[in-house]
């Protein structure tokens, strides 16, 4: 690929603006951000479709997207799809997360997810394994009759897993995995997270300490903060070790709430946004099934017959609206929500999450009201509105 040089918009390098710049890519990367002056004479130019560009979005919880859910079923084209469908709204990388099934559809969607890190898939980060050994007290959306106590099978395939995937997430409970078994995946360099679990404080800053590295969806499946046990989400606010998810579409979380655990949050781990999205992404479905049940999709919610939530309508574009709009962050900071942060929480800090020398060229041309108007992954566009 020739260099090029993106102009005509202001850039926000995941630290700070840079106006009457031009960012600069080559190969994929990202070379460097230089003063429209300091532009080579000859140098091949492309003018920002939008009044920002950003580093591109890394979603770490994404359960579907353009009409696909990903499962056993799901295939290297339901990735493919999944991913497209949210780089039409700023997201340059994700995980697809496979919620809670059957150890023969684990072993399917891992192959998967093999299989599309193997093609290098634009967009494709790795996979997140919410489940299935989680709490049946904290079970939410999940099939209570999959959730099962993890064995030594389970942690062999994780282990055997992590090491054809750049990235693997999982969401475990401590009431179905030891500290051991913890310890022995963090020491393969899975990304173990903390959820849909009714543990106390106590234990899971012990589980912390043995290797777990975030928690999944905060607030959301997962024991209160109270004034006598101040339990997962305690734990989560108080330790500088655990990197903390969390769903800002209004619904899960309330706006208070949100504001009182970004003020609340021990560093250096920082809370960051998923979207928890399911197959309605881009997409306008009315309805969809999850291990056979039907999720209703209406006024920005998902939910089963019984009213529970059951994934997110909601992309990370808006996401940033909101935590901008309705939370009150300044926008750089809610960028580095669904940029930066992801990015460190996963260890991917070094080539995604900003935008300078060397990183990889992953960003979003944002309009003035934040809509995107282009995304390019690895210096390709994948995206024009």
């Amino acid at each position: 690929m020739t260099s090029l040089a993106i102009t005509g918009a202001r850039i926000f390098d995941g630290d700070a603006w840079h106006d009457d710049h031009a960012l600069i890519i080559d190969g994929g990367q990202v070379t460097g951000i230089v003063p429209m002056r300091g532009v080579a004479p000859g140098q091949a130019t492309r003018k920002a479709g939008g009044a920002m560009i950003v580093p591109g979005f890394l979603d770490l919880q994404v359960n579907g997207g353009g009409g696909v859910m990903f499962d056993g079923e799901c295939g290297v084209e339901g990735l493919s799809t999944i991913c497209r469908a949210h780089a039409k709204f700023g997201t340059a990388g994700l995980l697809p997360t496979l919620i809670t099934d059957t150890r023969e559809a684990t072993g399917k969607a891992i192959a998967a997810g093999i299989e599309a890190a193997r093609s290098r898939m634009p967009g494709f980060l790795g996979l997140h394994l919410e489940g299935p050994h989680l709490s049946l007290a904290r079970k939410g959306a999940h099939d209570p009759s999959l959730i099962r106590p993890m064995e030594a099978d389970d942690l062999g395939a994780l282990i055997e897993a992590r090491r054809h995937l750049p990235v693997l997430m999982v969401t475990l409970a401590p009431e179905s995995v030891t500290q051991e078994q913890v310890r022995a995946l963090a020491e393969a360099g899975v990304c173990v997270s903390l959820g849909h679990t009714d543990t106390g404080c106590r234990t899971a800053l012990a589980y912390a300490k043995a290797g777990a590295r975030l928690v999944t969806h905060l607030f959301n499946a997962m024991s209160p903060l109270g004034h006598r046990e101040p339990g997962l989400v305690g734990a989560a606010l108080e330790s500088g070790t655990l990197w903390t998810g969390l769903i800002a579409d209004g619904i899960h979380v309330d706006p208070v709430a949100m504001r009182a655990a970004l003020k609340a949050k021990t560093g250096p781990a920082r809370i960051f946004a998923v979207t928890d999205a399911m197959s309605t992404i881009g997409t306008d479905m009315k309805s969809f099934t999850l291990n056979g049940r039907t999720i209703e999709r209406r006024d920005g919610r998902l939910t089963l017959a019984d009213g529970t939530l059951a994934g997110a309508d909601i992309d990370m574009a808006s996401t940033v609206a909101n935590l901008h709009r309705q939370v009150g962050l300044p926008l750089e900071e809610a960028l580095r929500m669904a940029s930066l942060y992801p990015a460190q929480a996963v260890k991917l800090e070094k080539t995604k999450g900003r935008l300078g020398a060397g990183m990889d060229a992953h960003f979003v041309e944002l309009t003035e009201e934040l809509s995107v108007a282009v995304t390019w992954i690895s210096g390709n566009v994948v995206h024009t509105a």
